[in-house]
């Protein structure tokens, strides 16, 4: 008889402060999370669209915001942030992202999230108690199968919402 081992799907939701350090605080933990589950291989692309989406929602909300990792099988995790900000931003607003201009001050970090992630969307949020309402922007990530190239600039990736 041949026994398998069955690791269970896994979820962690970090509350966040409006505080200035609260980004490099989700990148740690993100980074400590993908070790211990044995995920190393998406630390790179994991961090930086963690990174572009917490970041923008300590600039863009006032209020608390938090990440969610959430283990999406082969390889692959979905990360999410919610924020009470109820403004979905372009990239996410439609499903083909155009480069910023040269000399825009804004909009590289979310154009770079198009880019990377396998997959990404957004969901209005509303109703609840007050304080609740906001939006979640949510991208997914996967390790590269042997023979797959990496997904970077210029490339076209499969997969995306």
């Amino acid at each position: 008889m041949v026994s398998a081992t069955v690791t269970p799907p896994w979820t962690y939701t970090l509350q966040l402060p409006q505080d200035p350090r609260a980004p490099g605080v989700a990148r740690a933990t993100l980074r400590t999370i993908l070790r211990v589950h044995g995920m190393r291989e998406l630390t790179e692309t994991a961090e930086l669209l963690a990174s572009e989406l917490v970041t923008n929602a300590y600039l863009h909300s006032s209020g608390a915001y938090s990440l969610r990792l959430r283990d999406a099988g082969r390889s692959r995790i979905r990360l999410s942030v919610w924020d009470t900000n109820p403004h979905i931003p372009a990239p996410f607003r439609w499903s083909g992202a155009e480069a910023p201009a040269e000399l825009a001050e804004r909009g590289r970090g979310l154009y770079l999230v198009t880019l990377y992630a396998e997959s990404w969307g957004a969901y209005p949020m509303r109703g609840g108690l007050p304080g609740q309402g906001g939006k979640l922007l949510w991208v997914e990530c996967a390790a590269k199968g042997e023979g797959e190239g990496e997904c970077g600039p210029g490339d076209r990736c499969t997969g995306r919402a």
